[in-house]
């Protein structure tokens, strides 16, 4: 029996009377990866925000687990938030805070873990996203991909059901990003988490995912396996996948 983990219901959203989002139905199932894809200003960065939260619909609901949180308040929503961590597109660090610092923010501000424990978390936490030793260090001292790592490891310290990736492979090399998505499929492997990957890159998509769905002018226009995919004769599906050919060659 597949079990939905996020089901968005006839969802729009409207920004000063302009739509980004038109009656959008999508159903992620627990424990799946799925990859959501488009161009810019297609809309999908919109729908990512509205899974967490940090924005309301206009029309419809959005159900995270048995809560439909589009009328919820902030404490409410924080809550709910819980059950989910997030990796932001650069990474969204605390410049001023060490390594270690940044991956206990969500315990230190949402449990009362003693420190001890929590100094253990943060090591296991690290060591999971390969990252062992570093605890001491500042953000500054890092690559692209390592704060990356940081911040999913920060993501996976409150043991989230959910997770959320804005641009993982934003602004990395074609090896660090392969490593990026390597990374994503253990974590979710290891962790049997759900996880929502928002990105443009058709390759890293078709890597990570179980299922691609697509998001064109606001409108969600495929969602498939990638097998799938693949195979859709859509014209604004098969341009993207040109578009990226052309661009990686």
């Amino acid at each position: 029996m597949v079990i939905n983990m996020i089901k968005i219901k006839n969802v729009s959203k409207y920004f000063n009377k302009k739509a980004a989002l038109k009656q959008i139905n999508l159903e992620i199932y627990d424990g799946e990866t799925l990859a959501i894809i488009g161009g810019s200003g297609s809309g999908k960065s919109t729908l990512l925000r509205l899974m967490i939260g940090l924005i309301q619909p206009t029309e419809g609901e959005i159900w995270i687990d048995d809560d439909e949180i589009s009328k919820m308040n902030e404490e409410e929503l924080t809550k709910i938030r819980l059950k989910m961590g997030m990796v932001f597109q650069y990474s969204a660090l605390f410049d001023s805070m060490s390594v270690g610092d940044n991956v206990a923010f969500g315990l230190v501000e949402h449990t009362d873990y003693s420190s001890e424990q929590i100094k253990s978390i943060v090591k296991e936490k690290l060591k999971q996203v390969g990252l062992e030793g570093v605890e001491n260090l500042m953000p500054n001292e890092l690559s692209g991909g390592m704060k990356k790592r940081v911040s999913l490891a920060r993501a996976i310290a409150i043991n989230p059901r959910i997770i959320f990736y804005d641009e993982p492979s934003s602004g990395l090399d074609p090896i660090t990003t392969t490593k990026i998505d390597e990374l994503i499929i253990s974590t979710q492997r290891n962790l049997n988490v759900t996880s929502i990957v928002v990105t443009h890159d058709m390759a890293s998509a078709c890597r990570i995912s179980d299922r691609i769905a697509m998001v064109y002018q606001g409108e969600l226009i495929a969602v498939d396996t990638v097998e799938k995919f693949r195979k859709i004769q859509d014209d604004r599906v098969q341009e993207f996948f040109k578009t990226l050919n052309t661009n990686q060659r």
